[in-house]
């Protein structure tokens, strides 16, 4: 049953006692509220997790736990003025970038947002449920009384599906009465693919009984890649090139690459063979990950040389990085024998604070294509080619689509 009006003290009271109970055991979901409620007031949505929740069948309130995808989806169905509280400050922040060159100067870069501010400005005066590297504050969620909450798990510090943190989450979501809608991202699968995001997307659409708008948007995101699948599936193995995501790291600044001050930090992060951006090199693109063991750890200076990627990608880490960084900035200027740098095969992927494969995914793989294979994409315009993206998935105007390609700071390939 929906959060009752007033409970006030009787809410804090019961979050304590579950908090004192302890912990729900890894893989225990808690089962779905609501589920012996009258049917003719609620509805069975089967969520991620395979579980029936019964959610309420007018739902008018909703609180969402993401960075991005579900608030996006809602746009795209009308439903994003039911949102009432969201999951974490990424998608209200405003951001900036700067790094130094060697002639003394700076490259600055500002206005940095989650396009969901372009799209929809309230969503930045939200109360948030969930503060950066904290748990849901859960009577700020009850005193807002959510006719629903849709999480989504592999983002935001809800890592796993088998973190005791994320099981107990979802056990007292459920205790103080409010259905709760589960959807899984990548990062909770061994081998990520984009049938997945197509996966959460439709469950979205079943949430809000608009089953197919969301089969159309995810079958457009899907022919987007299926593009680039057809272009790239028969180059043989020998002549995939190597393109490697990377990671600046923040620890690196302000000295120089290679001086040894900052090594025991390492040069920048990688994406290993277990996450989606390699998914999207080998598996979409067809070219082969530079990095070939599992994880996103750190690397030193000496690896990456070591490395020498044909084309390197780089990814929202410690905040945005433009190409231009790489190639220019003072601290990499040991690192600019790099093929991928005197070969000008530098990209960007666009800027998505704590990253989590929302609905520009396509956007990702295109900037994979383009750096793997810079002459068999030459035809695409990257900069015409967002426009139209962003005017499909979102339905905008070509000056909103302007907006939304320099929110997320891609309008240096009007430059490349």
């Amino acid at each position: 049953m929906p959060v009752r009006k007033g409970w006030g003290q009787a809410v804090a009271i019961l979050v304590l006692l579950i908090l004192f109970a302890g912990c729900v055991g890894a893989g225990q979901s808690g089962g779905a509220s609501g589920s012996g409620a009258d049917a003719s007031g609620y509805r069975t949505v089967i969520d991620s997790r395979g579980v029936a929740v019964q959610v309420p069948a007018e739902i008018n309130r909703v609180v969402t736990v993401s960075s991005g995808l579900i608030e996006e989806v809602m746009f795209v169905l009308g439903e994003e003025k039911k949102i009432v509280g969201v999951g974490g400050s990424n998608i209200q922040n405003v951001w900036t970038y700067s790094y130094p060159l060697d002639d003394g100067g700076f490259v600055n870069g500002s206005d940095g947002r989650n396009i969901l501010q372009v799209l929809y400005p309230p969503i930045k005066e939200l109360p948030q449920v969930k503060g950066t590297g904290m748990a849901i504050n859960y009577e700020t969620l009850a005193s807002l009384e959510p006719d629903l909450v849709i999480l989504r798990v592999g983002t935001g510090g809800l890592n796993s599906m088998e973190d005791v943190g994320v099981q107990n989450t979802i056990q007292t979501i459920e205790s103080l009465g409010i259905p709760i809608i589960v959807l899984k991202g990548p990062p909770c699968f061994d081998e990520p693919d984009l049938s997945t995001i197509s996966d959460e997307i439709r469950i979205i659409g079943s949430v809000f009984r608009k089953e197919g708008q969301t089969d159309k948007l995810a079958n457009y995101l899907e022919s987007q890649t299926r593009m680039i699948v057809e272009r790239t599936k028969d180059i043989p193995d020998a002549e995939q090139p190597t393109v490697l995501v990377f990671g600046i790291n923040a620890h690196t600044r302000p000295p120089v690459i290679g001086s040894g001050v900052s090594e025991e930090h390492g040069t920048g992060s990688v994406k290993g063979t277990d996450t989606i951006e390699s998914y999207f090199i080998e598996k979409v693109v067809h070219a082969k990950n530079a990095y070939r063991s599992a994880g996103s750890p750190l690397i030193s200076t000496e690896q990456l040389l070591a490395l020498n990627p044909d084309a390197i990608v780089l990814s929202t880490s410690y905040g945005y990085h433009p190409p231009g960084e790489l190639y220019d900035a003072t601290y990499y200027r040991n690192v600019r024998e790099l093929s991928a740098i005197k070969n000008r095969r530098v990209m960007s992927l666009p800027w998505t604070p704590y990253y989590s494969n929302r609905l520009e995914y396509p956007i990702d793989v295109m900037v994979i294509a383009k750096a793997a294979y810079p002459e068999r994409f030459d035809d695409i315009d990257l900069a015409e080619w967002l426009l139209d993206f962003y005017k499909n998935v979102y339905g905008v105007d070509d000056d909103t689509a302007k907006t939304l390609r320099s929110a997320q700071w891609m309008d240096w390939c009007m430059e490349t």
